[in-house]
């Protein structure tokens, strides 16, 4: 028994030593692997400068422009449907387990950053009394999220908003009304607590 566990013993050091060795290549391999990916399920070119940190979930039509040193996380879910486009600009940050779904239009203005499990939709469902809730259609407004926007964790968009540049949405916001420029606004619905010095003077 002493000779099996000095032998797993000596045989899992050289493993993680190998393993830590080799950690930045997997890593860039992985990442590579992981852009090359999302770059096949695109309608549009991916540009080099995206780095993609695991699986990215595409569903629908593909229509969905990337723009230049975007930051992907894992598990992140975009999906278009009809003619809808999703429009992610130069330098933005979305976080794991982020869901953006497009059925009118989804615009993501430069440097925003998305926190981890928020949800942006464009549509909502309708209520038929004469058909089941997922075949009662339902109603879409574009969504645009404005330049320089921090999205906490956990945050709501719903359709037709638009999100003023430079504004924030505290943790677990939802978003049913336009948020002014250089705002800050939290709960639900999401409300400010504080303007831009533009706003107050």
């Amino acid at each position: 028994m002493t000779i099996k566990r000095g032998i797993k013993t000596s045989l899992s050091t050289l493993l993680s030593g190998l393993l830590r060795i080799t950690a930045p290549l997997r890593e860039g391999a992985g990442r590579i692997y992981a852009h090359a990916l999302l770059a096949a399920t695109l309608r549009e070119p991916l540009p080099a400068s995206v780095i993609v940190l695991g699986k990215i979930s595409i569903h629908g039509t593909g229509r969905i422009y990337i723009g230049e040193n975007v930051l992907l996380y894992p598990d992140v879910h975009l999906e278009t449907q009809e003619n809808a486009r999703i429009e992610i600009g130069d330098g933005v940050v979305i976080s794991r387990g982020t869901h953006v779904v497009a059925v009118a239009g989804v615009i993501i203005g430069r440097g925003t950053m998305i926190g981890e499990y928020t949800s942006i939709r464009d549509a909502n469902h309708t209520r038929d009394p004469d058909q089941p809730i997922r075949d009662s259609g339902y109603i879409a407004e574009p969504i645009e999220i404005g330049e320089e926007v921090w999205l906490g964790r956990g945050v709501a968009v719903l359709r037709g908003v638009r999100i003023g540049d430079n504004a924030t949405v505290g943790a677990n916001a939802v978003v049913t009304r336009d948020v002014p420029e250089g705002v800050t606004v939290v709960g639900i619905p999401a409300m400010p607590i504080s303007w831009s010095v533009t706003d107050t003077q």
